[in-house]
Formats: C-alpha cells, structure tokens, sequence
C-alpha cells in the first residue's frame, strides 16, 4: 500500500491556517497521510530540487492542473493509497512551480480555478485530503 505525503515549502506563517494545517495532517496521519514541511531557508530552486529527487510519483498543486469534484478526489485518493510506491502531494512556494517541474511531474491538479495563496491551497488540500479519506470510509462527513 502507497503512502501519500504532502509536501509544503514552509510552515504557514498566518497562525490561523497552520493551525488547520497541522489539525488535518493530525487526523490524517493514521490514513496513511503525512505531512512534510520544506525549510524556506533554502529557497524555493532547492524546494524543487527536493521533489525533483522524490521517489514515487509527484503531484504538483497547480491553477492550470485538472480539476475534481470531491468524490472524484476521493476516488483518485484511493488508487494512490493503492499504488505501491509513495504519490507526493505538493504545494508551491508563493512563486509557484517552475515550468521544468511541471513538466517532469506525473500530474497536475487545481484546487480551483482561482488563484489560491499557498497558505489556503495547503489548508484546502488538507481538508479536501480528509474529505476524500472521510467518503471512502463512508462515513457523513461529506453530504452529497
């Protein structure tokens, strides 16, 4: 069974999302969900350079990637709990991704069609990360 980690350049600095942050990487943690916080200390080229060495496939958080609805998150989320390798999960620096990383990554999603910071697309990734986990359990979280 694959893990699935996400990937923040930096801890939020804005109090009130690193508290949602950390609170769903909490509840996600007996999922098979990690988090992994990047220091900002080494820029953002270093950042890239990080997920360019990753093994398993690299899933870039990106306003031009494909978009879903929840329940087709959820059902994204399961195949990559069952892939065997890890499936990375990032979330760019306030720059965004290169166009060399988007182009080596194996996927590309958009949270939305807005522009998100990356404060709010970490914590939004959370959330929507626990909502896919919640559907697959069948539980009530989400109500469709």
């Amino acid at each position: 069974m694959g893990r699935v980690v996400v990937h923040l350049h930096r801890v939020p600095k804005d109090k009130a999302i690193s508290v949602i942050v950390s609170d769903y990487g909490r509840r996600l943690r007996s999922r098979g969900v990690s988090l992994e916080t990047h220091s900002e200390r080494h820029g953002s080229e270093r950042y890239e350079s990080e997920l360019s060495n990753l093994s398993g496939s690299l899933v870039l958080l990106d306003e031009s990637g494909e978009t879903k609805t929840s329940l087709e998150f959820a059902s994204w989320l399961s195949s990559a709990e069952l892939d065997r390798d890890p499936t990375n999960l990032a979330v760019g620096s306030s720059e965004g991704f290169s166009d060399s990383l988007k182009e080596r990554a194996d996927y590309l999603i958009a949270l939305s069609s807005m522009t998100l910071s990356h404060e709010l697309a970490a914590a939004v990734l959370m959330e929507q990360l626990y909502r896919a986990s919640e559907i697959n359990r069948g539980t009530s979280y989400h109500r469709d």
